[in-house]
């Protein structure tokens, strides 16, 4: 080859590896974009409905971008939700939208654009949605939730009272305490009839016979996204909690003008702070919290009871159980945005000391009754700062029922009979307080 000739091909050669180069680049984005587009991807859907609102769970395998409005007559919620394209388990999310749903219809699901899907909530009325994400933790990738809050939420005392059945002309079996304390009058022979005339003064002797009802409220720990610990035998805190709490309650009921709140009476999720708030609006008397134990060894047992410190925990273990149980917001899934967190730091300052002394002493009358059906992890009410417990103004206990992380107590918690007697020593602490603690009056008279 000639010097010329190969003047000549050098410009040839770069433009050809121009191209090769051009082309090898545009190959690279032609495989690359399908994998970024493919990357976003729902692994799981959830629906959480609960008298309160409904919650919608994607989970998903990165985080991902939404807009949603609001559209009336009828009343529908539409979410766009980027980076994704329509996916079989997406569709799944029509399906588990229950007839007895509080807020949801039902919902419509479509590839609204490229890389873009559309959901249709269709609802039964109108709502306030809280739209929010939640960063992996636990067993959860990233999560995309919808909580659909009624803008007319239920009164929380009326639909206590609906679902309770107590009977307001039996006698308070605390009233009669005070009552058989109080001196009585003696019997006066009997007055020849008089003229009726009126006084001006009413006789405030003669007062009616008021009943002072109290109010229980019941607070089965975790729920919904959240199961609380899991046995080895699969069986999840979550589901014990609540067996033994409607069976508690079940019992409340049958007490002579004694009723009860439920903070949940489905596998639904409450936030801790919400479930002080739900205790304080029914005004309730007492708060029990229940839960089923959970160890890093199997070889931990017993049931425990616990109150509110404000100075630090009794022990090691009370600090880490503490801590565990706190943790639930965050597993659960709470909209930081919220109100629920400044709730929980307000409640914290106002705390009192004679809440934890009551507290105490309600404590220490469950305990010596839970003591006499299974073995105490510890003799005396523990105490550590947990957060559901402090409600300023109501005497708060949370009962360790067993520990699930236990085989052996794994399969008491899971036994009927266990949750019938658990519930039944509950019950007996919690007359044995009020039997040396009467209520204060309140204007919560029947």
């Amino acid at each position: 080859m000639s010097r010329s000739t190969e003047i000549c091909t050098k410009p040839l050669k770069s433009k050809i590896r121009r191209i090769l180069l051009k082309a090898s680049g545009t190959l690279l984005l032609a495989i690359i974009a399908p994998l970024s587009a493919r990357a976003a991807q729902i692994v799981a859907v959830r629906v959480w409905p609960a008298e309160d609102y409904t919650r919608v769970t994607l989970e998903n395998d990165s985080e991902l971008k939404t807009t949603h409005f609001l559209v009336q007559n009828p009343d529908r919620m539409v979410v766009d939700i980027e980076g994704i394209e329509l996916s079989q388990t997406l569709k799944e999310l029509v399906a588990k939208i229950q007839p007895n749903d509080p807020c949801i219809q039902h919902v419509r699901i479509g590839q609204n654009r490229h890389n873009v899907v559309r959901l249709v909530f269709d609802l039964k009325e109108e709502v306030k949605p809280q739209v929010f994400t939640l960063q992996p933790v636990g067993n959860y990738q990233h999560r995309l939730v919808f909580d659909l809050y009624p803008v007319n939420p239920p009164d929380p005392i009326a639909a206590m009272i609906e679902k309770s059945e107590w009977s307001s002309s039996s006698a308070d079996p605390v009233l009669q305490i005070a009552q058989a304390q109080t001196p009585q009058p003696k019997p006066q022979a009997q007055a020849q009839p008089q003229i009726a005339r009126v006084d001006p003064k009413p006789d405030r002797s003669q007062t009616p016979n008021l009943t002072r009802m109290i109010t229980i409220a019941l607070d089965p720990g975790h729920g919904g996204e959240d199961p609380g610990a899991i046995g080895r035998g699969g069986n999840r805190e979550k589901d014990v909690v609540l067996s033994i709490a409607k069976r508690l309650k079940a019992k409340i009921e049958q007490q002579p003008n004694m009723r009860v709140m439920l903070t949940r009476d489905a596998d639904f999720f409450v936030p801790l702070g919400m479930r002080v708030q739900k205790a304080r609006k029914v005004q309730a008397d007492l708060f029990v919290s229940i839960h089923a134990d959970a160890f890093v060894t199997p070889t931990a047992r017993g049931s425990s009871v616990f109150a509110l410190s404000e100075i630090g925990a009794s022990s090691t273990a009370a600090r880490w159980l503490a801590n565990k149980e706190n943790s639930a917001d965050l597993i659960g899934g709470i909209n930081i945005k919220s109100h629920y967190k400044q709730l929980a730091s307000v409640l914290l300052d106002l705390s009192t000391t004679a809440q934890i002394n009551d507290s105490m002493k309600l404590g220490r009358a469950v305990l010596s009754e839970i003591g006499g059906i299974n073995k105490l992890h510890k003799g005396v009410v523990e105490q550590a700062s947990f957060a559901v417990l402090k409600a300023p103004d109501i005497p708060s206990i949370l009962i360790e029922t067993a520990f699930i992380s236990n085989p052996e107590e794994e399969a008491k918690l899971a036994d009927n009979a266990y949750q019938d007697q658990m519930a039944d020593a509950v019950l007996k602490g919690i007359q044995k307080y009020f039997s040396q603690n009467p209520p204060l009056a309140r204007n919560r008279l029947t």
